[in-house]
């Protein structure tokens, strides 16, 4: 994880979802795994949040980190409540679902900050600006590798938008 206030690289990104144990701090993971790949590391800084205070301070789910594992992904985290001075400090915010993102829109200040928030689906080649990154918390294993799968996609998507200059969404 990355302080965007200590390194204030160009662009910061918070990807959020609900209690940010599953698909933010994957998202996350993924996305310096990404920028790294292709150089842009110094370019971005990536964090997450959940729109919950229920799992403050856990570890991811162990679900996700062992399929993110087998992927060849290794990530540590300790989960957040997302907050208001979070939509200032960040250029981009990243929702997993309509849930997460209608929460975050109801705690900016402002239109700009209001701009900045986007779901990530936005970005995924088999999705859509107004589909949601499901949440595999209570199902099954098959689950939580379609999410890897969709926020990867979703994610490289995002990355290969953000090195061309752009914020646009598919």
């Amino acid at each position: 994880m990355t302080n965007p206030e200590r390194n204030n690289p160009n662009t910061r990104l918070l990807f959020v979802c609900l209690g940010n144990i599953v698909r933010s701090p994957l998202a996350e993971a993924l996305f310096i795994q990404e920028t790294q790949k292709m150089g842009l590391d110094s370019r971005f800084s990536a964090d997450s949040a959940g729109v919950s205070g229920w799992h403050v301070g856990e570890e991811p789910d162990p679900r996700m980190k062992r399929i993110a594992a087998a992927h060849g992904l290794l990530y540590d985290h300790r989960s957040r409540q997302v907050c208001a001075r979070d939509l200032e400090n960040f250029d981009l915010v990243i929702a997993m679902d309509r849930e997460n993102y209608s929460d975050l829109r109801s705690l900016a200040a402002n239109q700009e900050q209001i701009d900045k928030i986007h779901m990530l689906r936005a970005w995924d080649p088999m999705g859509g600006a107004l589909l949601s990154v499901p949440d595999p918390y209570y199902g099954g294993i098959d689950g939580f590798e379609e999410v890897f799968a969709t926020i990867e996609r979703s994610v490289q998507g995002l990355a290969q938008a953000l090195s061309k200059g752009s914020q646009a969404v598919s």
